[in-house]
């Protein structure tokens, strides 16, 4: 009774569920391998911009280096969707000082969006691998089982030895089920913890930026404790 043969000798119904949960393993691990990277790097970009931010160089320089240095990710997108509109917004001259802010902060809310649905993706797929590969696993179960008693029917005296290798076998379904859920359900539930700080981060960028462009468009300036940026008008 080796592993191995207890699955070769399992029903074509059980090695299919057995077939369907070792897919579901191997792409689990391969969309959490990736989100670890994305989110990883959507961290990493953030403070790495944020330290940009608030070094005190001109914004129109930071949005033209952005501009230079593509793909854009994350922070750096809401910040350049941001910049674009008020810069555009700035430049015509019906535009009154409410115009240009709301128009700002509409488009940093759809980049902000945007970026959330992107570090998102796939994370729906742990989910389900998640909830519901126990039960793929026991059906795979029930079945086996059900063909072990099926087949004791045809024996006059059925002992441990005649019942043990079907029941054996499909327990192997479960197991497999189990052994795709649980690394699917941890990792759900971490990468939501990450992407709620990400978006977070972002949601108070965003604030934050529409402070120093809200002082900016009214002629305030910023106290001299706290950094101070500049903006300029560009075509960008």
């Amino acid at each position: 009774m080796t592993l191995w043969s207890l699955v070769a000798n399992a029903s074509w119904v059980v090695k299919g569920v057995m077939l369907v949960l070792l897919a579901a393993v191997f792409a689990s691990w391969v969309v959490i391998v990736q989100r670890q990277r994305v989110l990883s790097a959507a961290r990493s970009s953030y403070m790495n911009f944020e330290d940009r931010f608030w070094s005190g160089m001109d914004l129109s320089q930071l949005y033209r280096e952005i501009n230079q240095e593509p793909p854009a990710f994350g922070v750096e997108n809401i910040f350049a969707a941001g910049f674009r509109e008020f810069s555009r917004l700035r430049q015509q001259s019906s535009a009154d000082p409410d115009s240009i802010m709301e128009g700002t902060q509409r488009a940093m809310r759809v980049a902000t969006t945007r970026e959330s649905e992107l570090l998102e993706n796939h994370l729906s797929f742990l989910a389900t691998v998640g909830s519901t590969s126990p039960y793929i696993g026991l059906f795979g179960t029930v079945w086996g089982i059900m063909n072990s008693f099926r087949g004791l029917a045809n024996v006059h005296q059925a002992t441990l030895a005649t019942v043990a290798p079907g029941i054996a076998e499909a327990l192997i379904a479960t197991a497999i089920g189990l052994f795709a859920a649980i690394p699917a359900v941890i990792f759900y539930n971490r990468f939501t913890t990450k992407l709620d700080q990400v978006v977070t981060n972002y949601e108070t960028f965003s604030e934050e930026f529409i402070s120093v462009l809200h002082r900016q468009v009214y002629k305030k300036t910023k106290p001299a404790s706290a950094p101070t940026q500049t903006v300029t008008d560009t075509n960008g």
